[in-house]
């Protein structure tokens, strides 16, 4: 089952404050529930966000800001990699509804309890599904959808190209053949003989059936 462990409590309205007050400071070495304090959010349910980071793929197990993250700071990709790191973190759920970022929490539940066999009590569904549902929110969708058609438009492209017509090149070079002019060399090993008249009538054969222009 590919469904982050990580989710909050509470605080669920937060979720986009946090993102945007990520993108106005540097990342840390180690992203704690230390920096998370630092950034001005002080409750519990707040540092319950850092583990949601480390679910969607900005933190590795160590809390180091990953590639991803980085990639975030950027503000033309910031949403866009948030969509991203939903996308891979909760790939169970995108294989059974590829808009799952569409649905609404009472089907993000029926689903989740599908994917966890019913295992998970009902107020843990309710929170994973109410952190996913406040994370989705705050992607940019449109835009991920966007990149990944030109990606798929980009290698129909290159499909294309790598496809060669060669019905072409055989089309002139017939045209060529037809315009040639054949020139035919005739070699004749004439016998050996002292008598004039054998000569005499070779030629006139020759002259008979190949005659000269």
């Amino acid at each position: 089952m590919s469904l982050p462990t990580s989710y909050m409590t509470g605080s669920f309205s937060k979720i986009p404050q946090y993102f945007d007050t990520m993108l106005t400071a540097k990342a840390p070495d180690k992203f704690t529930t230390k920096f998370m304090v630092d950034l001005g959010f002080t409750s519990s349910n707040d540092r319950q966000f850092v583990n949601v980071l480390k679910a969607i793929g900005f933190l590795d197990d160590a809390g180091t800001p990953t590639e991803r993250y980085f990639k975030f700071l950027d503000q033309s990709f910031s949403k866009q990699m948030v969509a991203e790191g939903i996308k891979e973190a909760y790939a169970d759920l995108f294989a059974l509804n590829t808009s799952a970022n569409k649905m609404t929490k009472s089907e993000v539940e029926g689903k989740f309890k599908t994917l966890t066999n019913g295992s998970k009590e009902n107020a843990t569904i309710s929170y994973m599904a109410s952190t996913f549902i406040n994370l989705c929110g705050y992607a940019d969708w449109s835009e991920a959808q966007v990149l990944e058609k030109k990606s798929n438009e980009n290698s129909n492209n290159i499909s294309q190209e790598s496809f060669v017509d060669d019905t072409e090149e055989p089309k002139q070079y017939n045209q060529q053949v037809r315009g040639f002019d054949l020139n035919y060399d005739i070699h004749i090993h004439l016998p050996a003989t002292r008598d004039q008249a054998v000569y005499d009538a070779l030629f006139a054969s020759l002259a008979k059936h190949i005659p000269l222009k």
